[in-house]
């Protein structure tokens, strides 16, 4: 084979490395947009939380998810900078907390973005509308989940609550989508730890969640005696 051959073979094979790699970063057909409540949050887990917990769901991350059960994660690596999100981080701070630990932020955005958001090109373009994108949801497009809950009177009270009303609420605030519940046992009680809103690929609209947390799962939400 002559040089001009070499060249040939080498540029076939390069450009396909580079299609497989894109298609693999684009394998994903919708968005959960998961928020977690802070109380319940905090007790499941077996380290406490060094601060007391807001009674309010906050933004836990934007996934680019698959139909399928194949979600792209990880799709590049890159640092998000404090410095270059700005006047973000304000809003940040109280929309997207590291619950966990509120001394340190920005590890917790830099895990969502890194794990999640670098496969969410092209409706994703970088880290900083990433950002953008989440604050825009929560707070423009009014997807915070305790307002949804909280204009249908349902209130963080810690009553003892109907899986049929929590979802029922829910889908009053997307369009009539159906929402992903995750709950968690402690203490001989079932808390709603988490909800899921799924929108489409383009975040132009709600859709029903593909996937829910199967019966049987710990996390599975029981049909009533939820703790909210």
């Amino acid at each position: 084979m002559g040089i001009t051959g070499m060249i040939y073979m080498v540029t076939i094979v390069f450009s396909l490395i580079v299609l497989l790699l894109s298609s693999s970063a684009a394998r994903y057909d919708y968005f959960q947009f998961t928020q977690q409540y802070q109380l319940a949050a905090c007790n499941s887990k077996p380290i406490p939380c060094k601060d007391p917990p807001d009674k309010l769901f906050t933004v836990h991350g934007l996934w680019p998810s698959d139909s399928n059960g194949h979600d792209p994660v990880n799709c590049s690596k890159s640092t998000v900078d404090a410095q270059k999100l700005g006047n973000l981080t304000t809003q940040l701070e109280i929309i997207w907390p590291n619950v966990y630990n509120r001394t340190d932020h920005i590890s917790f955005w830099d895990k969502q973005w890194n794990k999640h958001g670098t496969c969410g090109h092209p409706t994703i373009m970088n880290d900083i509308h990433y950002f953008q994108t989440v604050i825009k949801m929560y707070i423009t497009q009014k997807q915070n989940v305790s307002k949804i809950l909280s204009r249908a009177k349902i209130e963080p009270e810690g009553k003892p609550r109907k899986q049929v009303d929590i979802v029922n609420a829910i889908r009053k605030g997307t369009n009539d989508k159906e929402p992903k519940l995750k709950c968690q046992k402690n203490n001989q009680v079932t808390e709603l730890v988490e909800v899921t809103l799924c929108s489409n690929r383009n975040l132009t609209g709600f859709i029903n969640c593909p996937r829910h947390i199967p019966n049987g799962s710990r996390y599975s939400c029981p049909t009533k005696n939820i703790l909210y």
